[in-house]
């Protein structure tokens, strides 16, 4: 199946079956969830789940609040945050969406947005969170405070009452 534009620059990811041994999923593309239902999800989602690497290797999860832009997750935190820390040390992480039964999982590499996506990121954030960041704006933008962009390798859509048919690997 030949990759398709999405919403971002990037070609979509090539859809395959989940690997899931002992769980009776049939084999074959016919069911694959399109990239767009994993997008939708991403965009809609209020709140996800980040899961970062501690230096000692124990994993670290935590909720935040995020956009998914331009084929990328987007969000800010503290710079002395546990995240913050764990990133600058290993950019591995998975971000999940919120709703478990329609879930969007995302693994991935964790890199510093630049200036041109916080300028994008933070009036779309404003109006998603109803939320004003009129004081963090110039640490922000001056790149003093951090912006992740977690660019994913690889994706899982689970939709719970259509498991076994339609669960979907994506590989960017």
């Amino acid at each position: 199946m030949a990759a398709k534009k999405n919403s971002g620059s990037r070609p979509a990811p090539r859809p395959s079956r989940l690997h899931a041994p002992g769980y009776g999923l049939p084999t074959g593309d016919k069911g694959l969830l399109p990239w767009s239902w994993a997008e939708q999800r991403l965009k809609k989602s209020h709140n996800y789940w980040i899961t970062t690497v501690k230096p000692d290797g124990a994993p670290h999860t935590m909720v935040v609040w995020g956009l998914w832009q331009d084929g990328r997750f987007l969000f800010s935190t503290g710079s002395r945050s546990r995240k913050a820390r764990n990133l600058a040390q290993n950019p591995k992480c998975v971000v999940c969406t919120e709703d478990a039964s329609e879930a969007v999982i995302l693994e991935g590499m964790a890199e510093i947005a630049d200036v041109s996506a916080r300028r994008k990121f933070l009036p779309t954030y404003e109006r998603k969170y109803k939320f004003d960041m009129k004081g963090m704006k110039e640490d922000i933008l001056s790149m003093k405070e951090p912006v992740f962009a977690v660019r994913p390798r690889l994706a899982f859509g689970l939709w719970e009452k259509h498991f076994v048919g339609k669960s979907t690997r994506w590989k960017f």
